[in-house]
Formats: structure tokens, C-alpha cells, sequence
């Protein structure tokens, strides 16, 4: 079905703010974006979603796209910020893909920043008019690590770096 808004919120690990802080850099978010509690959320602005029992033989048992325009996940260090925003969360091929800008300037236009792992997302729940997807870790993907050390001039980035797990709040009426 269509999907009318909702969020998807990431509990931060704190392997992933562990490794921030290492590195000196500075989370923060841009546009309608929320930063609060250990958590980072971004409103969902459209897409369409189907979701097929996991009991089933149907594989991906989740499948299309959620988009997440105008809001993103800024690092900051030095005088250097890096914002990873404008997400398109692709459950069928487990990836998220989003923009990346180096102080304000596109460096890579829907770049693979984060897999998706879904071993251990939770059965959908349904509450209201939403529909609620929970338990899929992130983690960095290897052209995001690459990014953030070539830009960042580290190479303490590593691809496949957890850094959270995810909750798809849904609107679906």
C-alpha cells in the first residue's frame, strides 16, 4: 500500500557513537530530521510498501520504497561537515541510498550509504493507521566508509560498522 508519512527511527548503538566520538566527529541533523535520546529519526515524505508473511516462501517478504526527502544525518568535524540526507530506504534489496553533501556541495547523488540487515526484524505490528517494522540493524556501507575516510582523511571507517536498528513507522491510512 501507499505509504501517507510516519518515520523511520534509528536507536543508535553505542559501538557506532563510541566510534564518533573517537574520531572527533559530531552527529547532528539537517532538515525536518530528529536527534533525541540516543535516537536519530526521519519523516517518511512518500513510497509504497508490501509486506508478505514471513512464514511464506515470498523472498524479499519486504519490498519497496520509503523516501525520506529533506532530512539527513550531518558529521561534523573541524570545519568539514558531511550530511547524508534525502534517504531512499529500499527493503526488497536491503540498502538505503541517500545524497551526500561536503559543506552544502553534492560529492555523491544517491550514494549506497547503509545495508540493512533484517535476521532480526520483529513480525509487522499493526497500531491505528500505521504499520510497524522493527528489529533491522544499519550498517555502513563499504562506498560510505570510503567517503567518510577520504573525506574525514582517516581510515577508521569500517564498511559493515553497525549503526543501529531501525523501527518503520509506517502511515498506511
Amino acid at each position: 500500500p501507499e505509504v501517507l508519512g510516519g518515520d523511520t527511527s534509528v536507536a543508535l548503538d553505542k559501538g557506532f557513537t563510541d566510534a564518533l566520538t573517537s574520531l572527533k566527529l559530531t552527529p547532528g541533523v539537517s532538515g525536518d530530521a530528529k536527534l533525541a535520546d540516543g535516537a536519530v529519526s526521519f519523516p517518511i515524505t512518500s513510497g509504497s510498501v508490501t509486506y508478505w508473511s514471513p512464514d511464506g516462501n515470498y523472498r524479499p517478504y519486504v519490498q519497496g520504497l520509503l523516501n525520506h526527502d529533506d532530512s539527513g544525518l550531518t558529521l561534523k568535524a573541524g570545519d568539514t561537515t558531511v550530511t547524508l540526507e534525502n534517504f531512499v530506504v529500499n527493503p526488497g534489496s536491503s540498502k538505503l541510498y541517500g545524497d551526500v553533501l561536503v559543506n552544502g556541495e553534492v560529492a555523491a547523488p544517491n550514494a549506497y550509504l547503509f545495508s540493512l540487515h533484517g535476521g532480526s526484524l520483529k513480525p509487522l505490528q499493526l497500531e491505528g493507521d500505521n504499520a510497524i517494522l522493527t528489529g533491522t540493524t544499519v550498517h555502513v556501507s563499504a562506498d560510505a566508509a570510503k567517503l567518510l575516510n577520504s573525506t574525514f582523511k582517516t581510515d577508521a571507517v569500517k564498511a559493515g560498522l553497525l549503526v543501529g536498528t531501525a523501527t518503520i513507522t509506517a502511515q498506511i491510512k
